[in-house]
């Protein structure tokens, strides 16, 4: 089989941040520390598969963080309308993935079986755990479950002829990165399993964690996921823009590789 293209498609930023934001025992935690929202389109031929969803404007008006472009007409600069989307991979089910899940009516979702019960258990009656997600998104989770249309992994599992996903955790439970055979080789979604190259690079844990050890250990096992380094997609990191050859208004080309070395870090 073909190789895939893949697709960063961003869809709103965040500037108003710091490093502590970002990174758990940082020295420099006052200074700015810009973060990007992304969604990610894979292509082969006609083979569409859209990994998590974003949010909408009403989401971003709840939460203070409005949305550059809504996730729909992302898709549509690429020639897709969103009642097409028959494939969802959702990394997590936190609202800046999974707060667009209802834009895709049509869509059978990919998830660990842990994120679903993490997202629906006790955990979430602590705040703070509670706080990245949003009770409507969870509950269109379910009523997909309930409508047959929801696949459950438990670890690694094949979603496509070279796409596979692999769960990871710590940020969140059930927390999946996704791995697909491109031209340039092994490229590895990261989603939140690295927010930043420098989060991996430094071993630097995001402030949101379920856990820490399962985050920390998972910098390792997206190296062994990726055929090189720089096959690594962060799931935030506006370097992404600046070290992968723009395709588009808010879109990138990740599937032929860098088109400069990533940077060094501490």
């Amino acid at each position: 089989m073909s190789d895939w293209e893949v697709l960063a498609l961003r869809y709103a930023d965040r500037n108003a941040r710091v490093r502590g934001d970002s990174f758990i025992f940082d020295d420099d935690h006052a200074a700015p520390h810009p973060m990007d929202y992304f969604m990610w389109l894979l292509r082969r031929g006609q083979e569409v598969i859209l990994v998590d969803t974003g949010y909408d404007a009403s989401e971003g008006a709840r939460r203070d963080r409005p949305i550059l472009i809504d996730p729909r007409e992302a898709l549509a600069a690429h020639g897709l309308v969103a009642e097409d989307i028959g494939t969802v991979i959702v990394t997590h089910l936190h609202y800046d993935h999974a707060g667009g899940l209802h834009l895709f009516p049509n869509a059978t979702l990919h998830m660990q079986a842990s994120e679903m019960a993490y997202a629906t258990g006790p955990c979430m009656c602590h705040d703070a755990l509670r706080m990245p997600f949003t009770g409507e998104h969870i509950c269109e989770a379910v009523r997909r479950l309930y409508a047959g249309r929801v696949v459950f992994a438990e670890g690694d599992a094949e979603v496509a002829e070279g796409v596979t996903v692999h769960r990871i955790g710590g940020h969140s439970k059930g927390l999946q990165v996704v791995r697909v055979r491109t031209a340039a080789g092994w490229l590895c979604l990261a989603s939140d399993a690295t927010h930043f190259y420098e989060n991996m690079a430094l071993g630097k844990p995001f402030p949101i964690v379920a856990d820490v050890a399962e985050m920390l250990d998972g910098f390792a096992t997206l190296n062994r996921l990726a055929s090189a380094p720089e096959l690594i997609v962060p799931g935030h990191d506006p370097l992404v823009r600046d070290l992968f050859p723009q395709s588009g208004p808010e879109s990138w080309i990740l599937s032929n590789g860098p088109r400069k070395p990533l940077p060094t870090f501490g």
